[in-house]
């Protein structure tokens, strides 16, 4: 997500967490997906074996999907283990740094005045109108609440209901496990945050794509101010309706 006249800056320890939990995020999804294949059914509750007692029976995934790229629960298990340090110390690595250069006070953390109606209905209106510009900020409200959706709930759910389900970590972890709902609710919660991340990925690169991709690039792994441009569809429907 993308959009601001103040332009973006990146500190090197966003650009560095970023590509490493690109790399982790789109390993542990793959092999993730593989490891969903060995039971394709979602339960709530500590327990659930049957097709009958599952809320949601999952499609089976071709092997172009999964890591690897043939069944192999054993396999996907290590891919899925190793990838799972990096994410979770890069989390919290990345939320010291936030916390430490300001980063999170200053371009992610609300305002009252945003959480009122008439300031988030013009923050959806201007969306929808696809102008990503803003003053005075480097992100939107709409913006704020998506970055701070994934880092503050999504990518810490993804840790804390993957210990849930670990094989061995319910008799040490089992206070987790209930306040989760139990193993097969944590199952569950995981598989649909996992995906939430992957819709949060779609509308990300839809958005860079549309306000200036190399631009976007560049700050990201060399640095340096980039100032993101709406796409020119937005720029006609504004004339239009300026016209009208």
């Amino acid at each position: 997500m993308s959009g601001s006249h103040k332009g973006t800056r990146h500190f090197v320890s966003t650009r560095i967490w970023h590509w490493i939990n690109l790399v982790a995020i789109v390993f542990l999804f793959m092999s993730g997906l593989n490891i969903s294949n060995a039971h394709p059914y979602l339960y709530w509750g500590h327990w659930g074996f049957a097709p009958e007692q599952a809320w949601l029976a999952v499609p089976r995934f071709p092997g172009w999907m999964t890591i690897p790229g043939f069944y192999s629960l054993a396999k996907a298990r290590d891919w899925h283990l190793l990838m799972a340090f990096p994410f979770a110390f890069g989390l919290l690595f990345i939320w010291v740094a936030m916390l430490w250069n300001g980063h999170f006070r200053r371009d992610l953390k609300t305002g009252r005045r945003e959480w009122r109606w008439p300031a988030i209905k013009a923050d959806i209106v201007q969306h929808l109108r696809f102008d990503f510009s803003h003053e005075g900020a480097k992100y939107n409200f709409l913006q704020k609440l998506a970055y701070g959706g994934v880092l503050g709930v999504l990518l810490p759910g993804m840790i804390l209901t993957g210990l849930a389900i670990s094989p061995g970590m319910e008799p040490t972890l089992w206070w987790l496990v209930d306040i989760l709902g139990g193993r097969q609710s944590a199952r569950s919660i995981h598989f649909l945050f996992a995906w939430g991340l992957i819709g949060f990925f779609i509308v990300h690169v839809a958005l860079v794509l549309l306000t200036g991709p190399i631009g976007h690039l560049r700050s990201m792994t060399l640095g340096g101010d980039h100032q993101p441009t709406n796409p020119p569809f937005a720029k006609d429907a504004d004339r239009t309706r300026d016209a009208a």
